[in-house]
């Protein structure tokens, strides 16, 4: 919307009011001086229109030019309101007004328009700014003038009288009253339950537990928008950031189905370099554009997509692969990447071995391991296991206890198979670690059966294969807990309701929604956004991980079984898992026992600086715990997030209380460390090192066959029965006929002994 002359209208109101010199008479016995001061507003325009905001434009243009169509009012901290006077450009006001407080905004335009800030000038202290990157609606759908709160904060009980009560209504009108449907434009913030996941109407395959205290799922399928605040939506250049960058996520894990089943040429992928071909050339140049366009089920953006597909369709070489395209089959990298991989937080060190489950043993078997000291024993440079323990050299990732309670479910499941998988690792003399042992559990369904199996590094051919695919499987456990735990849950879904009670609890002009305000942007946008295509039914998390439909069931077993908002803090999360010790004498109260842990060396260089920021400012507001105490609206934060945010676990003894300075500066560093920090550390690697699926594959298909594995075998024996035929047709001369050999030297089975015939695995004699 342009700010042409007489598109603002504005008004002050106060003890002693600011308004436009040549409408107001001058109260009787005034002696004081007026002046002038002007507003400077911003407000930002869309870079793109549909037809009716075109329509909409036109018509508020006109309406532009016989009368004022914002109106923008000025109030005194002081009390005692006066009449509202409208001007034009000018504020005059008395000089004991004192300094403004709070702008209110009416917006008499048909559509809406976003207004970024508003500044004050000609006050002696300087200009005030009004930060308020707020869309502004228009009053035919909300009546209500909108209040923007200058950038001077104030806790509660510090408030100017003259704001008191305007602090109050902009929370009321902020938390809504609970009734009616939302409308798009609203922006009430209020809590609700994820229960919009499954879809039952469309089958019972779209069906799914809810996640919350309710009876019922309530969906809203694409292409309708998911309700979120108005202002937390995203603005139109990160709308087209997003989904441009949405679209190239969708056709990369489109990549290998569309070229194993779109192409009459080549149906499947056959090797690795059938993959590497997939970013060395794309779809473009192996001929599957048109199959590509054909096929996706986009028919609105099928022209675009073909007018741009050369980078559409066209992906760099992830960067685990780009310096050395086969270090992800190294055992050095596998391990690696437990340290300063995307999922770098499950690493945990060993303090018994064997490991041993937490699990009900009357419902998941013995919680013992399979693991046995000779398993491990040669891998250890010459140690024992207990002086390896001692030494603080055994480290796991143990994805047991999390993937066991599924594995019935998921391996039912057509086309997904998994392990519950253990992986130890031993620090060797260099400061990196290396893989020992990988254990592979499958669920107890008898006292006697063989449920789990231990896998060591290789020694001969067939041991070096079955070792990778025991790596693989490790792998996509991984993969699957990064992603619905790690990364959805302890950022994404943890952080929301934080952020709601927020918005909810806290005046725009408290300093901590100040502090945490940066921090909460677009959050609820985003997790809306993976609500309706990502994680939920049949979204692609769920196509793309091997748990499948039981993908959010696991991230919400993970929340009632393993989170705790007192361990998600850098420091006390390794002190947790073992990788960290209390010590004073070190820069940050810790001693690393692996000194070369990337994610925590540089993590910790992080936590320090903002827990650092943090503490001065809380400092500044609070220096004493009796301004704590006294602070309603933070104390209702605190606990709206706990007791309503974190309903299922509000009752736990672990969570911190809220009595201190120093008990707000850690609260607020956990929560900041895990919206920024902690998010870009799981975040902003998935492509370089999840984006070449052989390192990280999302879903299994098989398990590791064995020699004797009915499956595997069954192939096998077909091809034998395939030889013994041709061996019996007396049409081919070289196989079959009097005096004549048949040729067994490839038959696959052989009695014992030497028979001429039978493949082994391996060169061994």
């Amino acid at each position: 919307m342009e700010a042409k002359e007489g598109a603002f209208e504005e008004s002050c109101q106060g003890s002693h009011c600011g308004c436009r010199e040549s409408k107001v008479e001058p109260h009787q016995n005034d002696q004081s001086v007026k002046f002038k001061v002007r507003a400077a507003v911003t407000v930002r325009n869309k870079n793109r229109e549909d037809f009716k905001e075109t329509l909409m434009k036109h018509w508020d243009a006109f309406t532009d030019k016989i009368g004022r169509n914002v109106v923008l009012e000025l109030i005194s901290t002081e009390e005692d309101p006066t009449e509202r006077v409208h001007y034009t450009e000018e504020f005059t006001v008395d000089s004991n007004f004192g300094l403004p407080g709070v702008i209110t905004v009416t917006n008499k335009h048909q559509k809406e328009f976003f207004l970024e800030s508003i500044t004050i000038e000609g006050f002696a202290c300087g200009p005030l700014h009004f930060p308020c990157n707020s869309w502004v609606q228009s009053n035919t759908d909300h009546p209500a003038k909108r209040i923007f709160f200058s950038n001077q904060p104030f806790l509660p009980n510090e408030t100017p009288k003259g704001l008191r009560a305007l602090r109050q209504q902009d929370l009321k009108d902020i938390r809504g009253n609970g009734n009616g449907v939302r409308k798009l434009s609203d922006r009430i913030y209020d809590f609700d339950v994820y229960n919009d996941l499954g879809n039952p109407d469309t089958g019972v395959d779209f069906a799914r537990p809810t996640l919350g205290d309710i009876q019922a799922e309530s969906r809203v399928e694409k292409p309708m928008p998911m309700y979120v605040p108005r202002d937390e939506q995203f603005e139109e250049s990160k709308q087209k950031t997003f989904s441009a960058g949405r679209l190239r996520a969708v056709l990369h894990n489109l990549l290998p189905q569309l070229k194993a089943s779109i192409s009459a040429y080549n149906r499947d992928i056959n090797s690795f370099a059938d993959v590497d071909d997939l970013f060395k050339e794309g779809l473009l140049k192996l001929g599957l554009q048109d199959e590509a366009m054909k096929n996706l089920p986009l028919p609105k953006m099928v022209t675009k997509i073909q007018e741009s597909s050369q980078g559409l369709l066209k992906y760099e070489p992830p960067k685990v692969v780009s310096r050395d395209k086969f270090a992800w089959l190294r055992d050095d990298e596998f391990a690696r990447q437990a340290l300063a991989g995307v999922n770098p937080v499950n690493i945990e060190r060993i303090t018994v071995f064997p490991p041993v489950s937490k699990l009900d043993p009357e419902i998941y078997g013995p919680q013992e391991s399979a693991l046995k000291e000779e398993h491990i024993a040669s891998q250890l440079n010459g140690m024992t296991v207990q002086q390896a323990l001692e030494e603080n050299k055994l480290y796991t990732v143990d994805y047991h206890d999390i993937y066991l309670p599924f594995l019935d479910k998921i391996n039912a499941l057509d086309g997904r198979k998994s392990y519950a998988t253990r992986t130890i690792f031993f620090l060797t003399p260099n400061g990196t670690l290396k893989p020992i042992a990988i254990e592979l559990s499958l669920p107890h369904t008898a006292p006697c059966s063989q449920s789990k199996s231990v896998v060591t590094p290789p020694v001969d051919a067939t041991s070096y294969w079955i070792w990778q695919l025991a790596k693989a499987h490790v792998c996509s456990n991984d993969a699957g807990v990064h992603q619905l735990v790690n990364h959805w849950l302890r950022t994404h879904a943890c952080m929301e309701p934080f952020i709601l009670a927020a918005h909810r609890q806290l005046s725009a002009m408290h300093p901590i929604f100040k502090l945490l305000d940066p921090h909460m942007r677009y959050t609820l946008e985003i997790n809306a956004l993976a609500r309706q295509s990502l994680i939920n039914a049949d979204g692609v998390i769920e196509s793309c991980f091997t748990p499948g439909r039981y993908c959010m069931e696991m991230s919400a077993v993970a929340y009632r079984s393993h989170w705790r908002f007192d361990k998600e803090g850098l420091p006390a999360d390794l002190i947790r898992r073992g990788i960290a010790v209390p010590d004073p004498t070190q820069p940050h109260g810790l001693k690393l026992l692996i000194e070369d842990y990337p994610y925590a060396s540089d993590g910790l260089l992080i936590w320090n600086a903002i827990e650092n920021w943090i503490l001065t400012y809380v400092n500044h507001y609070y220096p004493n715990s009796s301004l704590i105490h006294n602070d309603r609206e933070l104390q209702c934060w605190y606990h709206e997030s706990v007791y309503v945010g974190h309903a299922d676990l509000s009752n736990e003894d672990w969570w911190p209380t809220l009595n201190t300075p120093d008990d707000l500066v850690s609260i607020l560093t956990t929560i900041i460390w895990l919206a920024s920090a902690q998010h870009a550390a799981l975040n902003f690697g998935q492509y370089p090192y999840s984006g070449y699926v052989p390192n990280r594959p999302p879903l299994m298909r098989r398990l590791i066959p064995e020699e004797n594995d009915p499956e595997f075998a069954a192939e096998i024996r077909e091809v034998e029965k395939e030889i013994e035929k041709w061996n019996g047709d007396r049409r081919l001369r070289n196989r079959c006929g009097a005096g004549v050999l048949p040729y067994e030297l490839l038959a696959p089975s052989s009695d014992p002994g030497v028979t001429c015939r039978g493949v082994p695995n391996s060169v061994s004699i």
